[in-house]
């Protein structure tokens, strides 16, 4: 279908939006080296978007063909909704990216940020007919608060989309059966510090699970309580409200000490 293209932003709003974007790219690429310095990549696979302001439904996506480790905040592609590339790449993207990203995107306008993985641990749980058990404080943030898939085969049809938004719904995060994991974010750092947690849970999980022995549940109530505890949502002698903001610095020293190219 045509669309009409959105009027030019006068020169202020272009610099601003211009800024921005580049500001987006470095965060977004950090992430990238991120997930591969702790190891919860799958070679060329898997994905981490990123929604860009303003009218256009632009997002930025990893360039197919290149290793996590690899990837700069130049070498990330624009892409509209539709799949098509803004501006001019040497990388094409993965398709099963587009799919499973364009359809968060316009789903969620709170996800600004789709990070997806397929570590040892999260598939071994999207694995499991009982999922993510509440079996440790990390994975508490998760309690009633994460969505699941069924697998459907290699996301690479376009009907699959409507399923995938609505397992999600509102949830921060996704288990895709047989598949992997799927967090989102307002911001780049937000969807980052989800899987991150959601990966030490699941690891956790697999190996309490491999002692066989009896596994010790938390009361639901405890359960939920901490969950909006984590979330910031439960009421509590004390509050730590910059928690995340604190480890996201941290996390971005560490970017800066092991891949400093990241923001080329």
């Amino acid at each position: 279908m045509l669309t009409t293209p959105a009027p030019a932003p006068a020169p202020a709003a272009a610099d601003a939006l211009a800024a921005e974007e580049l500001r987006l790219r470095r965060e977004l690429a950090a992430v990238y080296r991120l997930v591969a310095h702790f190891r919860m990549t799958d070679l060329i696979f898997t994905h981490i978007s990123q929604r860009l302001p303003g009218p256009d439904n632009h997002f930025l996506i990893n360039p197919y063909g290149l290793l996590f480790e690899e990837i700069t905040a130049s070498s990330l592609v624009k892409i509209d909704l539709d799949g098509n590339p803004v501006g001019v790449s040497a990388h094409p993207v993965n398709p099963a990216g587009f799919v499973i990203h364009s359809a968060v995107h316009r789903a969620r306008p709170d996800a600004h940020c789709v990070l997806h993985t397929h570590t040892k641990a999260g598939c071994a749980v999207a694995a499991q007919q009982g999922g993510l058990l509440p079996l440790n404080q990390m994975s508490m943030e998760f309690h009633n608060r994460v969505g699941y898939h069924a697998y459907e085969g290699v996301a690479l049809n376009l009907d699959e989309q409507e399923r995938l938004v609505e397992d999600l719904g509102g949830h921060p995060a996704l288990i895709l059966r047989n598949h992997g994991l799927l967090t989102v974010g307002e911001s780049a750092a937000q969807a980052f510090l989800r899987m991150y947690y959601l990966e030490k849970a699941c690891e956790i999980q697999v190996t309490a699970q491999a002692a066989g022995t009896a596994l010790v549940l938390p009361p639901e109530e405890i359960c939920e309580y901490t969950a909006r505890q984590l979330a910031g949502e439960a009421t509590a002698d004390f509050q730590d409200d910059i928690a995340y903001d604190l480890a996201w610095a941290a996390l971005l020293r560490l970017v800066e000490r092991i891949a400093p190219d990241h923001k080329d």
